[in-house]
C-alpha cells in the first residue's frame, strides 16, 4: 500500500454576521493533519458540530480552507479545480433519496456526470454506466428507473454508482450508512469492503456509529470543536485513547 492522501495543518473558519457592521469568527477546523493509504479506511468521529462534515466539504472542494495543504500522491491538490478533484475524491451524502433528482431516470443522472467530467461519447458512456451498475449489483435495466422505484438499499447503491462512475481513488461517506436498517447497512458495508479489495479504493467514513468504525476502519480520528484529539490505528484509539473526551466517547458504546 502507498500513501495516497495527506492533509497538513488544515484550518477553516466561518464568519457569522452579528448586526450590520460586526461579525463573529467561528473556527470549524484547526490544524487537522492525517494521511490515508491506498485501500485503507479512515473513520472520523465526534459529536455534532465537531467539524466532521466541514472537513469532508473542504476535501471535495465544496468549502475552501483558510490554511493548510492537501497532497494527493505527493502532489499539492488544488480543491478549487473541481473538474480534477472530481476524478480523485467523491462524496456521498447522508440521504441518498434526497441527493438524487426525483424527475430524472438513473441513466440520465449518470450520463450527466460523465458528460460534465469526461470526453466519452454516448456509446462509451452507456458502456461505462452498464459496467458501474453491474459492479454494484444492479441491472442495466435499472438505468430506466426513477429514484422512487428503488428500495433504500438499492438507492444507496445508485448513490454509490454516481460517485464511483468516475473511478475516484477516495470516497467520502458522510453519515451515508446512518439511515439504513442494520441488515441493509451490513449489505452495503460488505459491498464497500468487496469494492475496496477489488479496486484499492480508499474511504473516509464520517459517522458516530462506533461499532461500524471498529469493524470497518483501519484508522480513526476523533474530532472535538474542530481539533483532532486522537488519531491512529483504530484498535489503538479504541483501546488506548489519549484524551479524556475520547475515553468518554469510547466508553459510551458497549461492544
Amino acid at each position: 500500500m502507498s500513501q495516497l492522501l495527506e492533509v497538513r495543518q488544515l484550518s477553516k473558519a466561518y464568519h457569522k454576521a452579528e448586526g450590520m457592521f460586526r461579525s463573529k469568527k467561528i473556527q470549524a477546523l484547526t490544524d487537522i493533519s492525517f494521511a490515508l493509504d491506498s485501500g485503507q479506511t479512515l473513520a472520523v468521529v465526534g459529536e455534532t458540530g465537531s467539524g466532521k462534515s466541514t472537513l469532508a466539504k473542504v476535501l471535495v472542494g465544496i468549502e475552501h480552507p483558510e490554511q493548510g495543504e492537501i497532497l494527493f500522491g505527493g502532489t499539492p491538490l488544488n480543491c478549487r479545480d473541481y473538474r480534477k478533484t472530481n476524478h480523485l475524491i467523491r462524496y456521498i451524502f447522508q440521504d441518498a433519496a434526497r441527493s438524487l433528482s426525483p424527475n430524472q431516470k438513473i441513466s440520465d443522472i449518470l450520463h450527466a456526470v460523465l458528460r460534465y467530467s469526461t470526453v466519452l461519447n454516448e456509446e462509451q458512456r452507456n458502456e461505462k454506466i452498464a459496467d458501474t451498475l453491474k459492479l454494484l449489483g444492479l441491472l442495466n435495466e435499472h438505468g430506466n428507473y426513477y429514484p422512487h422505484m428503488f428500495s433504500g438499499g438499492q438507492l444507496q447503491r445508485v448513490a454509490l454508482a454516481r460517485a464511483l462512475i468516475l473511478d475516484p481513488k477516495v470516497l467520502i461517506l458522510d453519515e451515508a450508512l446512518t439511515a439504513l436498517d442494520p441488515s441493509l447497512r451490513a449489505q452495503i458495508v460488505n459491498l464497500l469492503l468487496d469494492l475496496q479489495q477489488k479496486t484499492g479504493l480508499s474511504y473516509i467514513l464520517i459517522t458516530n456509529q462506533l461499532r461500524l468504525v471498529r469493524h470497518f476502519a483501519d484508522q480513526t480520528m476523533v474530532l472535538h470543536q474542530g481539533r483532532c484529539l486522537d488519531y491512529g490505528p483504530t484498535l489503538d484509539v479504541f483501546n488506548q485513547p489519549t484524551h479524556d473526551y475520547s475515553r468518554k466517547l469510547m466508553k459510551s458504546i458497549q461492544f
